[in-house]
């Protein structure tokens, strides 16, 4: 007798030696989708595949599972109260049971989220297909043995160029590419200082130029920065044949700062080809120094290769909702003290007015910078009620920006700590390859 054919008006879940009766009416809709799966079944192998074991003469399904665990996640979508953890049990384990029954991380209360994300990033827990042992399990797939040494390739090559510390051809490539980037920002700042542009003007005028040979490949630093982009174009196009997911690569922020970085140097070339260096469109001049300068984004292309500013990433990416806070806690301060400063400083007293602080507009720039304790001096107040003002001003800011900065810093730490076990992990398979 099939489990679609069965008369019985209830059911019974065996759950680790708990066992639970259910009706078959509430069965189709219960909140578990395991459970539900079971209603739509109509042979034994369907059932099988939902559950453990099945035994027809008592309508009895076996899950060999935490029977505790299964009893705070019953009480839970029963509407008994909310999910926590059950006591005495692994934070990761009770994931794994809500995870097995149907429900997210989403569903735990708060405190036990943050518990969970702590516990998961201190094991640096990662369920994806790129972990070790993904290849291995492609082999074991249908047609998988034949078309497995091309996606060994496609995974190395991927890996040398996405992860730098996973074989020593990949810290040789990364190496080179942080040379290319130094060697590109150091001609980008000597490039704007007046002895040199005053020696590019030279050599301009001796060489008599054509208008289109204006491009930037004719000058030696022309020259060094074609060379840069060259090789930086390059790597972006193998980055991109050797990735898994082509779509994901696009949207991917790396891959976005390279992609600003690499493409306004084509755009600036097309642009002195068709208007020339020294053109008279004063719109397209100021368009390519803008163009020129955004070079300043292969500095970020660093972050491919160190730590430090892959954590200053994620911790920003992680605590956006810290760094929401912390705008909203200045804009509401500035607004405040820049309108109590305008009144002080100048609407009081029109005839010895202070006249940096005519606007409110105006008084919110001595507002931002007393609150971060810079002090230009610039702008002061020269009332003494104003000159009062800004000590509380000061001390608000100092207690407003220290507010949200130890969550911050606990992310940052937990960040590190992240992608230093991930370079860790790298090194050994380094370290195995360099023995081998």
């Amino acid at each position: 007798m099939t489990f679609g054919r069965s008369r019985a008006a209830s059911v019974v879940l065996n759950v680790g030696g708990a066992r639970y009766s259910l009706s078959r009416e509430l069965l189709k809709d219960f909140p578990l989708r395991r459970v539900s799966r079971l209603h739509g079944c109509r042979s034994e192998r369907d059932v099988l595949e939902v559950c453990d074991d099945y035994d027809r003469e008592r309508n009895e399904y076996f899950f060999d599972r935490h029977s505790e665990a299964f009893g705070f996640i019953l009480l839970y979508v029963r509407g008994h109260g909310k999910l926590r953890f059950a006591p005495r049990m692994c934070e990761l384990s009770f994931y794994n049971e809500m995870i097995y029954w149907g429900l997210e991380g989403a569903h735990l209360e708060y405190c036990c989220q943050r518990r969970l994300d702590d516990r998961m990033s201190d094991t640096y827990t990662f369920y994806s297909a790129d972990e070790p042992g993904a290849l291995g399990r492609d082999e074991a797939r249908p047609g998988g043995a034949e078309a497995a040494p091309s996606r060994r390739w496609l995974e190395r090559m991927r890996r040398t160029f996405e992860e730098p510390t996973s074989s020593l051809a990949a810290q040789i490539l990364a190496s080179v590419s942080v040379v290319f980037v130094i060697v590109s920002m150091v001609v980008l700042c000597a490039s704007t200082l007046p002895d040199w542009r005053a020696a590019a003007a030279d050599n301009r005028s001796l060489d008599d130029r054509s208008r289109y040979s204006a491009g930037p490949g004719r000058e030696p630093s022309g020259i060094i920065e074609a060379i840069c982009i060259g090789w930086f174009t390059a790597e972006c196009i193998v980055r991109f044949i050797v990735s898994k997911n082509k779509c994901e690569f696009v949207k991917r922020p790396l891959n976005i700062i390279d992609l600003l970085a690499i493409t306004p140097y084509y755009i600036s070339v097309l642009m002195t080809v068709f208007t020339g260096e020294n053109s008279q469109l004063q719109r397209a001049g100021v368009t390519l120094r803008v163009l020129r300068m955004m070079r300043i984004f292969w500095v970020i292309k660093l972050a491919r290769h160190f730590i430090g500013l892959q954590t200053l990433g994620l911790t920003l990416k992680r605590c956006y909702r810290e760094m929401v806070m912390l705008l909203v806690f200045i804009c509401v301060a500035m607004a405040i003290f820049s309108a109590l400063s305008q009144l002080l400083e100048h609407g009081l007293d029109l005839e010895t007015s202070n006249k940096d602080f005519a606007s409110i507009p105006a008084a919110c720039w001595w507002v931002i910078i007393s609150m971060t304790t810079v002090g230009y001096g610039d702008m002061y107040p020269i009332t003494m009620p104003g000159r009062i003002l800004g000590g509380v001003c000061v001390v608000s800011g100092i207690v407003l920006l220290a507010l949200p900065i130890t969550f911050i810093y606990h992310s940052f730490v937990q960040c590190y700590h992240e992608l230093k076990f991930r370079s860790a992990r790298y090194s050994r398979s380094l370290s195995a390859e360099f023995l081998n």
